[in-house]
């Protein structure tokens, strides 16, 4: 469950536009990418095994409280308060709704369909930012991103495998997560002024809050675990947060579209875990839509990185998950 600093989902990732110049690589950087994507698939297995257990809603509202506390133990000593000051407090109340109803969609369906479909369905998030980026951005629906747009529908349709019961369920709150992060990113461009705190602490802040109201009105929501669920619960937010905080290093020591290539590791961190812990292994049909999500992706982000060299009034704008 990476969304929230998702991450760019891929994971926490927010949208970032290409820069002019594409330096070397450095290695240190794709191994931040991997290691939280790393992060990202483990919190998502923990939170699936506990799903089969307990509320979603709980679940919910324990990874953003964790999140929330994590991200002001972290910043609060370095910043004092500058983290936590912006001019647009309603707007991050919005786009903190809007992530807190993907992580819910995102959870329920993680309980009913294997890690490795739920988050293959979730890397459409790109394909649906180019949408809503021509919608409500303005920008440019080019060829290539038509093309991009119609594989990552080929692909989804693989693994939601239409007239089936899991298409009728738990697939479409895949596509509804996908759904709700696409817009979240949309909101976090448009946000882009405010600092990397401020947009990575609100959301959790506001998913602890929204949850916390959602518990004392359902009080039977309010379950007890054993310490070991508990301290499974705590570690994976703790994880997932730390996946977030090497996102955003990895992208301070290389472009964001040398980097996104990368974070298609988490299909295969998904894969692995869904076999070790849970013993599924996706079928032909859903390796064959994973292949396609994730084989688009690399070329429409390769194909922008290309444009990106193009002078500035050529290139046309540029929308990278």
């Amino acid at each position: 469950m990476h969304q929230g600093g998702g991450a760019p989902r891929r994971p926490c990732s927010t949208i970032a536009r290409v820069t002019h110049e594409h330096p070397h690589v450095p290695v240190r950087a794709v191994l931040l990418i991997c290691a939280a994507t790393l992060c990202f698939a483990s919190l998502d297995t923990a939170v699936k095994y506990l799903s089969a257990r307990y509320p979603v809603p709980l679940l919910v509202w324990a990874r953003w409280t964790i999140q929330a506390l994590a991200i002001a133990a972290w910043l609060a000593p370095r910043e004092g308060l500058s983290f936590v000051r912006t001019r647009h407090p309603l707007r991050h109340l919005v786009r903190g709704g809007v992530l807190i109803g993907s992580s819910l969609c995102f959870v329920y369906a993680l309980r009913d369909m294997p890690l490795a479909g739920v988050t293959a369905l979730n890397y459409s998030t790109p394909m649906m930012v180019v949408v809503l980026a021509v919608i409500m951005l303005g920008e440019r629906l080019t060829p290539m991103r038509i093309a991009f747009v119609v594989a990552g529908v080929v692909g989804m349709l693989l693994i939601v495998k239409p007239g089936t019961d899991v298409f009728r369920g738990a697939s479409l709150l895949a596509l509804a997560s996908a759904a709700f992060y696409a817009l979240y990113q949309i909101m976090t461009r448009k946000m882009s002024e405010e600092g990397a705190g401020v947009l990575l602490f609100y959301p959790a802040l506001v998913g602890c809050a929204l949850m916390t109201a959602v518990l004392l009105l359902a009080p039977d929501l309010l379950v007890p675990m054993p310490w070991e669920h508990v301290a499974m619960l705590v570690v994976g937010g703790m994880v997932g947060t730390f996946g977030h905080l090497l996102f955003i290093f990895a992208f301070q020591r290389a472009p964001a579209s040398a980097l996104t290539p990368f974070t298609y590791v988490h299909l295969i961190w998904a894969t692995l875990l869904g076999l070790v812990v849970f013993g599924t292994f996706p079928d032909a049909a859903t390796i064959a839509g994973m292949a396609i999500i994730a084989g688009s992706g690399l070329v429409m982000t390769l194909h922008e990185r290309r444009r990106s060299t193009l002078p500035a009034d050529k290139a046309g704008p540029v929308t990278v998950d």
